[in-house]
This record gives C-alpha cells, sequence and structure tokens, in this order.
C-alpha cells in the first residue's frame, strides 16, 4: 500500500516558507481591510471628501511599541497628536487612531517626493525620541504607478506589514514586495480568490518578478486550476531555469497529474540545484520508492529525515522500503519513530505490526498496533489482512473470520 501524503506533509513551495531569516509580524494591519474597522472607515471618509492640491498625497501606518511604558506619563496618542502638529497641520494633512498604539495619516502640499519621505522620516523619528520607543511606519504615495486613488489606504496598510518584517523601527513604503507578503496573508487564510488579485497587481508592478509568479501559480494549484499555475510555472523557468521552488513546483504539478516519469525528471533536477531542501528530498524519495527503486529512494529519504527529524512520513516511507526489501528488523524501528512522531498515523501503525510478525517478537503487542491501524482506517484490506494474520498466529483464529469479533 503506497503511503499517502497529508496537506500537513507536503506543500507547494514559495518563498515565505524556507531561507528568509527576517520574521513575519505577530498582527498583520491589512486584516483590517477584511473587517469593517471604524478606524479605517472614517479615515478613508475623511480623505475623500479631503480638498487635495494636484490630487497628491502620501498615507502612512504608524505603530509605537514602548517596551515598559510609564503609566503616568505621556501616551502613544498624546505623543501622536504632539508629533503631526509639530510637523503638519490639519489644513494640509488628516490622521485617525487605530488603536491605542496604532495611527493612520495623510499629507499633502509638499514639494516633490523626496520632501514628503523626509517628512514622514523627521515624524518617525520625533516620535522615536520623543516617548523612547520603536515606531514602525508603512507608507504609499498616490499617485503611484496606475492604482486608484481609493488603493491608497489599503497600499499603507501593507507597507506597515511590510516594514514588520524588518524590525518594530523599519520605515517601508509600499511596492511589490508589499503586495506580495500581502497576498502570502491571505493565502496562508485561505483567501485565495484575493491572493491570487495581491500577486495579480503585485506583477503589474513588478513583472518579472519570479516570486510573484511562483506564489500565482501555487494559488491556482491549491484551488485546483492546474493548467493557469503551470502557465505561471513555466513563465518563472524561462526568467530563471534553475529557480528551485519553480522546478520543485513543476515536478509536484506532474505528481498531481499521475505523470511519475515527469515528476522524478523535475525532482531531480531541483535536488542538483540543491540537495538541503526537504520537500524535494522526501517527495523525490516518495516517487521512487513507488516506481520500486528503493536503493535510489532511500538516499533522498535519509536526507529528508536529517533535513527535517520531525517527519513522521519520511520514517514511515522508510520503513515500508525495508518492509518490502523483506528486512523487517530494520523496519521496525522506522515505523516505531514515525508513530512517536504522529501517533494516528495508521499506515505506520500496520507497518510496525508487520514487522514484528515477521520477526515473531512481541506478537501481543503487535497485535494491538494492528487493531488500532484498523480503527482509523478500518475499510483498509492490507490493514485486516495484517490483522488477520497476526490474530491466525497468536490465537489459531482462521483467517477467513470476522476480524470484527476482537476489534
Amino acid at each position: 500500500m503506497t503511503p499517502r501524503f497529508t496537506s500537513k506533509e507536503i506543500h507547494f513551495l514559495k518563498t515565505d516558507s524556507d531561507e528568509l531569516t527576517i520574521h513575519p509580524p505577530e498582527v498583520y494591519f491589512s486584516d483590517l481591510l477584511l473587517t469593517d474597522s471604524p478606524g479605517i472607515r472614517a479615515f478613508e471618509k475623511r480623505l475623500e471628501q479631503a480638498s487635495i492640491p494636484n490630487e497628491k498625497f502620501l498615507c502612512a501606518v504608524v505603530q509605537i511599541s514602548q517596551e515598559d511604558p510609564d503609566p503616568a506619563g505621556e501616551t502613544a496618542k498624546d505623543a501622536f497628536e504632539a508629533a503631526f502638529s509639530l510637523f503638519l497641520d490639519h489644513d494640509r494633512g488628516i490622521w485617525e487612531t487605530l488603536d491605542e498604539t496604532s495611527f493612520i495619516l495623510a499629507f499633502w502640499d509638499y514639494e516633490d517626493e523626496k520632501k514628503a519621505s523626509k517628512i514622514i522620516l523627521s515624524l518617525k523619528n520625533a516620535l522615536s525620541k520623543g516617548v523612547r520607543a520603536q515606531v514602525l511606519v508603512g507608507s504609499a504615495s498616490f499617485p503611484y504607478h496606475d492604482f486608484p486613488r481609493a488603493k491608497a489606504v489599503a497600499n499603507a496598510l501593507k507597507a506597515i506589514d511590510h516594514a514588520a518584517f524588518f524590525g518594530s523601527g523599519a520605515l517601508v513604503p509600499f511596492d511589490g514586495t508589499s503586495l506580495n507578503i500581502s497576498g502570502d496573508r491571505l493565502y496562508h487564510l485561505t483567501e485565495y480568490a484575493l491572493a491570487v488579485k495581491e500577486y495579480e497587481e503585485g506583477l503589474r508592478i513588478k513583472p518579472h518578478d519570479i516570486n510573484l509568479i511562483n506564489s500565482l501559480g501555487v494559488c491556482f494549484a491549491v484551488s485546483g486550476e492546474l493548467d493557469k499555475a503551470m502557465e505561471q510555472f513555466e513563465a518563472a523557468m524561462k526568467i530563471n531555469p534553475d529557480e528551485i521552488m519553480v522546478v520543485y513546483n513543476i515536478g509536484l504539478l506532474h505528481q498531481i497529474d499521475n505523470d511519475t516519469d515527469k515528476a522524478v525528471a523535475y525532482l531531480r533536477k531541483a535536488h542538483a540545484v540543491n540537495g538541503a531542501v526537504f520537500e524535494v528530498e522526501l517527495v523525490l524519495g516518495h516517487l521512487l520508492f513507488k516506481k520500486d527503486l528503493f536503493h535510489q529512494a532511500l538516499p533522498h529519504l535519509e536526507a529528508a529525515t536529517r533535513i527535517n527529524p520531525k517527519s513522521s512520513l519520511a520514517f514511515r516511507i522508510k520503513g515500508e522500503i525495508f518492509l518490502a526489501r523483506d528486512e523487517p528488523e530494520k523496519a521496525g524501528p522506522e515505523f516505531n519513530t514515525a508513530i512517536k512522531l504522529n501517533p494516528s498515523d495508521a499506515f505506520s501503525l500496520s507497518g510496525y505490526a508487520k514487522s514484528l510478525e515477521l520477526q515473531n517478537k512481541n506478537l501481543n503487542i503487535a497485535l494491538t498496533f494492528a487493531k488500532s491501524s484498523m480503527a482509523l482506517d478500518p475499510d483498509n484490506p492490507l490493514f485486516g489482512e495484517r490483522l488477520r494474520t497476526l490474530r491466525e498466529k497468536i490465537e489459531g483464529i482462521p483467517a477467513e473470520e470476522n476480524i470484527s469479533k476482537t476489534a
């Protein structure tokens, strides 16, 4: 019986899962766009009604992070209001409270983008010194590319999420990467249709960005639009034929399409690019196992367990290989490790029972494991056969007797 993958064990590769040393924020401001935020709604209404010369302005979201705030000292709101009044005025700017430490603002009537950037940086520095705190800022200017005015607020919220990846004192302007991050956030929230829109908007800014193209392909793939996914991955490969996440993802699409030979070919190429990526080693080992190429599969599975020693599936497939090679004494420890990592793994429970039965060791314990596998997957014929064999060996019960009597 071939082991089955689950969504937690294998997935398409995206840039937010592997090599980044920066860390995502605990709270995403862009989530406010999925809710009816009173602060955002009020600010958008005021901005829409504002008389802005030349329809040119800069929008920003500010978060003040005081490690040890003084209860009797100045509040974040007081400090923000003072800083806003110092560098701007209400004739050429507005602001609104999002929560106790976060604010959104817009200002206009500046000479150029360079001057606007200096103003927001000065406001940030003044806040940081005034309240002795880290100040995080994301900004978005209008006009920007071909984005409508109404997008400026959303873009600023996405920019501060982008800034948060670099620490609590960063200042980052909105760009295509901000949209990639926003799309990834929506992807993880399973809002795939919205994520697709973010990636597509990002590609309007950065049309040859492999991360955006790959992310769009992944989104199509998990939504079941495999042809669209392949189009994106192939477009990314034309930009960089050795981009490992794209090569791997094409291999995974071929696996889904049951074209094992093509899948193996692409995964071998991904392995040649980088032999230390867990997903590549696991899937390649699994596919070679399915082709009965056990000797070739084992090194990849060994690599997978070294890279991620918490992967129950890698240990399970190794156990299946040793069973197939009639080496139950080697299969047992692999299945045992898999069970420790995932006690509900029916395949490993049954495999461990079979390895003990073949060695004539601890047959009563083996029977317990075999019954547990059947309880988890009662319609699995292989599990049933293994349980019947054990019962026969231990109790002398005929193999054809209904196994449910001792379940």
